[in-house]
């Protein structure tokens, strides 16, 4: 499996800080973490939350930050690479984290994985969702400089709905036959590699 950490020195920071958090409370973080992992902009934690942490932790605002961020790093890449435990373990080892913080990750990772996964897969990139489609045909059958045209089109209206404002709009688009056959060609080509990916 490619490598899913480096050292850089804000993780070399953030593994040296997790060293020394308590055994007992660092589960805790790393569950609480796993639960919000999916959300796009929601924080982890709210404010007060973060300064009971820092209290139970003995941290400042900034090395919190820092822990939090690069554990739910940790959790990303494992997440994106489907990480067995196995070879989490290994490549948080090789980052010198201690035996009891591997092992912590390891166990959140392993009981949560299949529901992160799942929901990081239904989390969309895009703000805009696809809600429905109408369609309609018309034939064009003269014009005002020509009598005998027959010109046929379709009309698409495509609901979009903007999931961070929850607010929808319409678009609409006009293509002729062969713009209409070239965007079907270009639809079929993504399907395929949709489809070659899982």
């Amino acid at each position: 499996m490619a490598l899913m950490f480096a050292a850089t020195p804000s993780i070399t920071k953030a593994v040296s800080l997790i060293n020394e958090l308590e055994p007992g409370k660092f589960p805790l973080l790393l569950s609480r973490i796993l639960q919000k992992i999916h959300l796009k902009d929601e924080r982890t934690f709210s404010e007060e939350e973060e300064e009971k942490l820092q209290a139970a932790f003995s941290l400042n605002s900034q090395d919190l930050d820092l822990v939090v961020t690069t554990c739910e790093f940790f959790l990303h890449q494992a997440a994106y690479h489907t990480a067995k435990p196995a070879v989490l373990a290994q490549q948080l080892q090789q980052l010198e984290l201690e035996a009891d913080k591997v092992k912590a990750i390891v166990d959140a990772w392993t009981s949560a994985a299949r529901g992160v996964v799942e929901k990081l897969r239904q989390r969309t990139l895009a703000p805009k969702q696809l809600e429905d489609v109408n369609w309609r045909l018309n034939l064009q059958m003269a014009q005002s400089s020509k009598t005998k045209v027959k010109t046929p089109n379709a009309m698409f209206e495509l609901g979009v709905k903007d999931d961070s404002t929850d607010k929808k709009e319409k678009i609409r688009m006009e293509f002729t036959h062969d713009e209409l056959y070239t965007f079907y060609n270009q639809l079929e080509t993504i399907q395929g590699q949709l489809d070659s990916l899982s």
